[in-house]
Order: structure tokens, then sequence, then C-alpha cells
């Protein structure tokens, strides 16, 4: 049981490490969009991070990727072995 839960702990985080990156850009204002570039910063630099927005959005899309996922791998039976093989087969 105790391995199950970590499996599901580990592709959720994945999926979420992953969401993350997707997210970041979600509503960016740079600084150089707000005019107002500290000393000794990049003008790409965000001008306010917003970690609770940014985090909230990754975790309610991610919690939906994995849903999805475990639905089609659970009931419908969808998973990497239903994939056909690409390359030589051996045997």
């Amino acid at each position: 049981m105790l391995q199950i839960i970590l499996q599901a702990f580990a592709v959720y985080f994945i999926v979420w490490w992953l969401t993350l990156f997707a997210v970041l850009p979600i509503g960016l204002r740079t600084q150089a969009d707000e005019k107002d570039v500290v000393l000794g910063t990049v003008a790409s630099a965000p001008a306010r991070f917003r970690p609770i927005f940014t985090f909230s959005l990754t975790t309610l899309i991610s919690a939906l990727i994995y849903v999805g996922w475990y639905v089609s791998s659970t009931y419908f039976g969808w998973g990497f072995d239903a994939l056909p093989q690409i390359g030589p087969h051996f045997q």
C-alpha cells in the first residue's frame, strides 16, 4: 500500500514540477513592462512575484492532469504498454 502511495506522489510531483514551468509566465509583468528596473537586476525580472497565485494555479492544473491520467490508465487501460512500439523488436 505504501508503495502505491509513493508512486502516486512521485507521478503527481513530476506533473506538478513540469506544470510549474508552464504556469510561471502566466500574468507575468516584467520590470521593463513597468518601467521600473531595479539597479543590479535584468529588465526581464518580474516586477511582482506572486507565489501564492502561481503555486495555487500550478496545483489546480496539475491535479486535473493527474486525475485525467489516473482515470485513463485505471479505468480505460490506456498506458505506455498500449502504445505501439517504435523501433526494432528484439526477442
